[in-house]
Protein backbone atom coordinates (compact mmCIF):
# COMPACT_ATOMS: atom_id res chain seq x y z
CA UNK A 1 0.00 0.00 0.00
CA UNK A 2 1.99 3.31 -1.21
CA UNK A 3 1.35 6.41 -2.63
CA UNK A 4 1.65 6.49 -6.76
CA UNK A 5 2.99 8.92 -8.65
CA UNK A 6 2.68 12.56 -6.62
CA UNK A 7 -0.72 11.23 -5.48
CA UNK A 8 -0.07 11.49 -1.78
CA UNK A 9 -2.76 8.98 -0.73
CA UNK A 10 -2.77 5.54 -0.87
CA UNK A 11 -4.10 2.84 -2.71
CA UNK A 12 -4.90 -0.81 -1.81
CA UNK A 13 -6.32 -3.67 -3.97
CA UNK A 14 -9.51 -5.06 -1.83
CA UNK A 15 -12.03 -8.00 -3.28
CA UNK A 16 -14.41 -10.00 -2.11
CA UNK A 17 -15.67 -13.66 -2.23
CA UNK A 18 -15.24 -13.64 -5.62
CA UNK A 19 -11.73 -12.74 -5.59
CA UNK A 20 -12.79 -9.22 -7.91
CA UNK A 21 -10.37 -7.01 -6.60
CA UNK A 22 -11.12 -3.37 -7.33
CA UNK A 23 -8.78 0.02 -6.33
CA UNK A 24 -9.31 1.76 -3.34
CA UNK A 25 -7.86 4.96 -2.21
CA UNK A 26 -7.47 5.87 1.52
CA UNK A 27 -5.89 9.42 2.86
CA UNK A 28 -3.82 7.62 5.63
CA UNK A 29 -2.13 4.19 5.69
CA UNK A 30 -3.60 3.36 9.17
CA UNK A 31 -6.93 2.40 8.64
CA UNK A 32 -9.55 0.18 10.40
CA UNK A 33 -10.78 -2.68 9.60
CA UNK A 34 -14.26 -1.98 9.49
CA UNK A 35 -13.14 0.53 6.52
CA UNK A 36 -11.73 -2.06 4.20
CA UNK A 37 -14.81 -4.13 4.87
CA UNK A 38 -17.15 -0.93 3.78
CA UNK A 39 -15.08 -0.06 1.05
CA UNK A 40 -15.56 -3.53 -0.17
CA UNK A 41 -19.34 -3.51 0.24
CA UNK A 42 -19.28 -6.05 3.10
CA UNK A 43 -22.47 -5.44 5.12
CA UNK A 44 -23.25 -5.86 7.71
CA UNK A 45 -20.12 -5.21 8.85
CA UNK A 46 -19.92 -7.12 11.70
CA UNK A 47 -20.36 -9.94 9.72
CA UNK A 48 -17.33 -9.89 7.91
CA UNK A 49 -13.89 -9.90 8.16
CA UNK A 50 -10.61 -8.00 6.13
CA UNK A 51 -7.82 -10.61 5.23
CA UNK A 52 -4.55 -8.78 4.71
CA UNK A 53 -2.71 -10.52 2.20
CA UNK A 54 1.07 -11.01 2.69
CA UNK A 55 4.34 -10.41 0.22
CA UNK A 56 5.18 -14.14 1.24
CA UNK A 57 0.85 -14.96 0.60
CA UNK A 58 0.27 -15.31 4.24
CA UNK A 59 -3.31 -14.36 5.69
CA UNK A 60 -3.48 -12.15 8.53
CA UNK A 61 -7.05 -10.81 9.99
CA UNK A 62 -7.73 -6.92 10.72
CA UNK A 63 -9.75 -6.68 13.55
CA UNK A 64 -12.81 -4.47 12.99
CA UNK A 65 -11.53 -1.32 15.09
CA UNK A 66 -7.82 -2.56 14.87
CA UNK A 67 -5.85 0.50 13.36
CA UNK A 68 -4.09 -1.27 10.96
CA UNK A 69 -0.67 0.14 9.46
CA UNK A 70 -0.58 -1.98 5.82
CA UNK A 71 2.47 0.65 4.80
CA UNK A 72 5.04 -1.07 6.58
CA UNK A 73 4.15 -4.95 5.98
CA UNK A 74 4.27 -3.73 2.00
CA UNK A 75 0.54 -4.79 1.69
CA UNK A 76 -0.92 -4.29 -1.67
CA UNK A 77 -3.92 -6.28 -1.27
CA UNK A 78 -6.75 -6.89 1.37
CA UNK A 79 -10.02 -10.02 1.20
CA UNK A 80 -12.83 -9.02 2.39
CA UNK A 81 -15.32 -12.29 3.67
CA UNK A 82 -18.26 -13.26 5.59
CA UNK A 83 -16.74 -14.70 8.77
CA UNK A 84 -19.98 -16.83 9.67
CA UNK A 85 -19.33 -19.62 7.10
CA UNK A 86 -16.52 -22.69 6.55
CA UNK A 87 -15.96 -24.29 3.88
CA UNK A 88 -14.36 -28.09 3.52
CA UNK A 89 -11.67 -29.65 1.35
CA UNK A 90 -9.22 -32.56 1.39
CA UNK A 91 -5.58 -31.89 1.12
CA UNK A 92 -4.38 -35.67 -0.05
CA UNK A 93 -6.75 -37.96 1.70
CA UNK A 94 -6.85 -35.65 5.01
CA UNK A 95 -9.94 -34.09 5.57
CA UNK A 96 -9.74 -29.98 5.89
CA UNK A 97 -11.75 -26.84 7.28
CA UNK A 98 -11.68 -22.86 6.10
CA UNK A 99 -13.69 -20.19 7.94
CA UNK A 100 -13.19 -18.14 5.06
CA UNK A 101 -14.35 -18.76 1.58
CA UNK A 102 -10.61 -17.46 -0.02
CA UNK A 103 -7.59 -19.51 0.87
CA UNK A 104 -4.12 -18.82 -0.34
CA UNK A 105 -1.48 -21.72 -1.55
CA UNK A 106 0.83 -20.76 1.59
CA UNK A 107 -1.99 -21.14 3.46
CA UNK A 108 -3.02 -24.61 2.13
CA UNK A 109 0.45 -25.92 2.48
CA UNK A 110 1.02 -24.76 6.27
CA UNK A 111 -2.26 -26.94 6.99
CA UNK A 112 -0.74 -29.71 4.94
CA UNK A 113 2.46 -29.72 6.92
CA UNK A 114 4.32 -29.84 3.88
CA UNK A 115 8.01 -30.62 3.39
CA UNK A 116 9.79 -27.77 1.86
CA UNK A 117 10.08 -29.96 -1.46
CA UNK A 118 6.68 -30.83 -1.84
CA UNK A 119 4.39 -28.46 -4.08
CA UNK A 120 0.81 -28.44 -3.99
CA UNK A 121 -1.85 -29.32 -6.82
CA UNK A 122 -5.62 -28.67 -7.25
CA UNK A 123 -7.33 -31.42 -8.77
CA UNK A 124 -9.63 -30.52 -11.72
CA UNK A 125 -11.52 -32.98 -12.75
CA UNK A 126 -11.56 -33.78 -16.78
CA UNK A 127 -8.41 -31.36 -17.02
CA UNK A 128 -4.41 -31.22 -15.92
CA UNK A 129 -4.12 -30.14 -12.36
CA UNK A 130 -3.21 -26.94 -11.58
CA UNK A 131 -0.15 -26.40 -9.74
CA UNK A 132 -0.45 -23.74 -6.26
CA UNK A 133 2.15 -21.25 -5.90
CA UNK A 134 2.30 -19.86 -2.47
CA UNK A 135 1.10 -16.38 -4.08
CA UNK A 136 -2.23 -17.68 -5.29
CA UNK A 137 -5.62 -17.08 -3.86
CA UNK A 138 -7.87 -19.77 -4.23
CA UNK A 139 -12.07 -19.49 -4.00
CA UNK A 140 -12.82 -22.93 -1.74
CA UNK A 141 -16.65 -21.70 -3.21
CA UNK A 142 -15.65 -22.40 -6.76
CA UNK A 143 -17.60 -25.47 -8.06
CA UNK A 144 -14.58 -28.33 -8.37
CA UNK A 145 -12.49 -26.55 -5.76
CA UNK A 146 -12.74 -29.55 -3.35
CA UNK A 147 -9.61 -31.42 -3.11
CA UNK A 148 -5.82 -30.83 -3.60
CA UNK A 149 -2.75 -33.54 -3.67
CA UNK A 150 0.44 -32.65 -2.27
CA UNK A 151 3.38 -34.03 -4.98
CA UNK A 152 7.03 -34.02 -4.83
CA UNK A 153 8.35 -31.19 -7.46
CA UNK A 154 11.75 -32.16 -7.52
CA UNK A 155 13.53 -34.04 -10.13
CA UNK A 156 17.77 -35.19 -10.49
CA UNK A 157 19.17 -35.41 -14.25
CA UNK A 158 21.18 -38.57 -14.55
CA UNK A 159 1.56 -55.55 -12.02
CA UNK A 160 -2.09 -54.24 -12.63
CA UNK A 161 -2.82 -50.50 -11.95
CA UNK A 162 -4.24 -50.22 -8.97
CA UNK A 163 -7.29 -48.56 -8.99
CA UNK A 164 -6.83 -45.11 -7.47
CA UNK A 165 -4.27 -44.51 -10.51
CA UNK A 166 -6.66 -45.53 -13.07
CA UNK A 167 -9.28 -42.91 -11.62
CA UNK A 168 -7.23 -40.24 -12.00
CA UNK A 169 -5.72 -41.06 -15.09
CA UNK A 170 -9.34 -41.39 -16.63
CA UNK A 171 -10.83 -38.39 -14.63
CA UNK A 172 -7.68 -36.23 -16.07
CA UNK A 173 -8.81 -37.12 -19.54
CA UNK A 174 -5.85 -39.53 -20.59
CA UNK A 175 -5.67 -42.04 -22.98
CA UNK A 176 -3.67 -44.82 -22.02
CA UNK A 177 -2.76 -48.39 -21.69
CA UNK A 178 -0.83 -50.79 -19.65
CA UNK A 179 1.93 -52.84 -21.68
CA UNK A 180 3.89 -55.99 -20.26
CA UNK A 181 7.00 -57.38 -21.47
CA UNK A 182 8.95 -59.94 -20.53
CA UNK A 183 7.82 -59.88 -17.13
CA UNK A 184 8.17 -55.79 -17.04
CA UNK A 185 4.81 -53.71 -17.34
CA UNK A 186 4.86 -49.86 -17.76
CA UNK A 187 1.94 -47.05 -18.76
CA UNK A 188 1.69 -45.72 -21.80
CA UNK A 189 0.52 -42.12 -22.05
CA UNK A 190 -1.09 -41.41 -25.35
CA UNK A 191 -0.46 -37.93 -27.31
CA UNK A 192 0.55 -35.50 -24.64
CA UNK A 193 1.01 -32.27 -25.20
CA UNK A 194 4.17 -30.64 -24.91
CA UNK A 195 4.93 -26.86 -23.45
CA UNK A 196 4.20 -25.04 -26.64
CA UNK A 197 6.94 -24.15 -29.09
CA UNK A 198 9.79 -25.81 -26.93
CA UNK A 199 10.19 -29.28 -28.87
CA UNK A 200 10.09 -30.19 -32.45
CA UNK A 201 6.61 -32.04 -32.00
CA UNK A 202 3.52 -30.85 -30.27
CA UNK A 203 2.54 -34.14 -28.64
CA UNK A 204 4.46 -37.76 -27.40
CA UNK A 205 3.72 -40.67 -25.82
CA UNK A 206 5.01 -41.10 -22.31
CA UNK A 207 6.19 -44.42 -21.07
CA UNK A 208 6.44 -45.00 -17.32
CA UNK A 209 7.99 -48.22 -16.05
CA UNK A 210 6.60 -49.59 -13.20
CA UNK A 211 9.03 -51.32 -11.05
CA UNK A 212 7.67 -54.49 -8.99
CA UNK A 213 6.22 -53.48 -5.35
CA UNK A 214 4.77 -50.54 -7.11
CA UNK A 215 2.84 -48.64 -5.53
CA UNK A 216 4.93 -49.02 -2.20
CA UNK A 217 8.42 -48.98 -4.43
CA UNK A 218 8.46 -45.79 -6.27
CA UNK A 219 9.16 -45.90 -10.35
CA UNK A 220 11.99 -44.00 -11.88
CA UNK A 221 12.71 -42.59 -15.31
CA UNK A 222 10.32 -42.13 -17.75
CA UNK A 223 10.83 -42.07 -21.76
CA UNK A 224 8.96 -40.48 -24.80
CA UNK A 225 8.08 -41.37 -28.40
CA UNK A 226 9.06 -40.11 -30.57
CA UNK A 227 12.42 -38.91 -29.98
CA UNK A 228 12.37 -35.26 -28.95
CA UNK A 229 14.87 -32.44 -29.76
CA UNK A 230 15.19 -28.71 -28.91
CA UNK A 231 12.99 -26.37 -31.07
CA UNK A 232 15.30 -24.29 -33.44
CA UNK A 233 18.74 -26.01 -32.11
CA UNK A 234 17.77 -29.28 -32.66
CA UNK A 235 20.07 -30.29 -29.82
CA UNK A 236 18.70 -33.12 -27.38
CA UNK A 237 17.66 -32.01 -24.44
CA UNK A 238 20.04 -32.96 -21.28
CA UNK A 239 20.71 -36.38 -19.86
CA UNK A 240 18.35 -37.57 -22.96
CA UNK A 241 20.20 -39.36 -25.65
CA UNK A 242 19.83 -43.08 -24.40
CA UNK A 243 17.06 -45.20 -26.45
CA UNK A 244 15.48 -47.89 -24.68
CA UNK A 245 13.35 -50.48 -26.38
CA UNK A 246 9.94 -51.42 -24.84
CA UNK A 247 6.56 -52.96 -25.72
CA UNK A 248 8.28 -53.33 -29.63
CA UNK A 249 8.74 -49.56 -29.53
CA UNK A 250 12.24 -47.30 -29.32
CA UNK A 251 11.99 -44.84 -26.87
CA UNK A 252 14.26 -41.78 -25.61
CA UNK A 253 15.07 -42.31 -21.92
CA UNK A 254 14.62 -38.95 -19.81
CA UNK A 255 16.71 -40.04 -17.24
CA UNK A 256 15.75 -37.81 -13.93
CA UNK A 257 15.39 -39.46 -11.05
CA UNK A 258 13.04 -39.98 -8.09
CA UNK A 259 14.71 -38.82 -4.48
CA UNK A 260 11.69 -39.33 -2.39
CA UNK A 261 8.31 -41.21 -2.37
CA UNK A 262 5.46 -41.60 -0.07
CA UNK A 263 3.61 -44.98 0.57
CA UNK A 264 -0.16 -44.95 0.10
CA UNK A 265 0.19 -41.22 -0.83
CA UNK A 266 2.00 -41.23 -3.99
CA UNK A 267 1.48 -43.06 -7.26
CA UNK A 268 1.37 -42.17 -10.83
CA UNK A 269 0.26 -38.19 -9.95
CA UNK A 270 3.05 -38.03 -8.72
CA UNK A 271 4.94 -39.76 -11.92
CA UNK A 272 2.73 -36.91 -14.11
CA UNK A 273 3.75 -34.12 -12.00
CA UNK A 274 7.27 -35.17 -12.11
CA UNK A 275 7.22 -35.77 -16.30
CA UNK A 276 5.07 -32.01 -16.34
CA UNK A 277 8.10 -30.16 -14.54
CA UNK A 278 10.88 -32.14 -16.87
CA UNK A 279 9.17 -31.17 -19.57
CA UNK A 280 8.90 -27.71 -19.07
CA UNK A 281 12.41 -27.48 -17.55
CA UNK A 282 14.09 -29.32 -20.10
CA UNK A 283 17.05 -27.67 -21.69
CA UNK A 284 20.40 -28.71 -23.88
Amino acid sequence: MKPQGNDPRFHVLIADESLNFKKHVFDDPKVLGRQLIEAADGHPVDEHVAIAILPNGDFEDIRLDESYDLRGRGIDKVLVARSDRSFKFKIDDADLEWPRACISGFVLRKLAKLPPNYNLWLEMPGQHDKKITDTDVINLADAGVERFVSLIDQTTEGDALPSKDQTYLSGHGYEFEVVTEGGNSGIILKAVPLPKGKFDHPAADVLILLPKGYPDCSPDMFYVSPKLSMAGTGQVPKACTVEHRFGGRVWQRWSRHNTAWRPGVDGLQTMVARVQTALAEARA
